[in-house]
């Protein structure tokens, strides 16, 4: 990721290939989550500011891919999550938005 060090982006196709085998996080708000952009089945919301309070609904054995609209906020929230301890988070590339023209 460019805008974050050490933060590695997926690609959306990649997500959809290993959904049975990651757990998507979704760090926009409500209204976004079950707007026009929809959401990833089974993903789990917590709001990007939020993120502090849900750590302990953040598994650490698994691996964990955040998702926003566009990349942006879901990158900031991996950044967080790796410096807090998490070493198997990976930012979704273009968000919901990039999720939706692919699928």
């Amino acid at each position: 990721n460019l805008h974050y060090q050490g933060v590695q982006d997926v690609d959306p196709s990649e997500v959809h290939e290993r959904i049975s085998d990651v757990i998507c996080i979704d760090v926009r708000q409500p209204e976004e989550f079950h707007g026009e952009l929809g959401h990833i089945p089974d993903s789990k919301l917590i709001v990007l500011d939020t993120i502090e309070e849900h750590l302990q609904e953040i598994p650490k054995d698994k691996p964990v891919v955040l998702v926003c609209r566009s990349g942006s906020r879901s990158a900031r929230a991996t950044a967080f999550l790796l410096a807090n301890g998490w070493s198997q988070v990976f930012n979704m590339k273009g968000g919901m938005l990039l999720w939706n023209e692919l699928h």
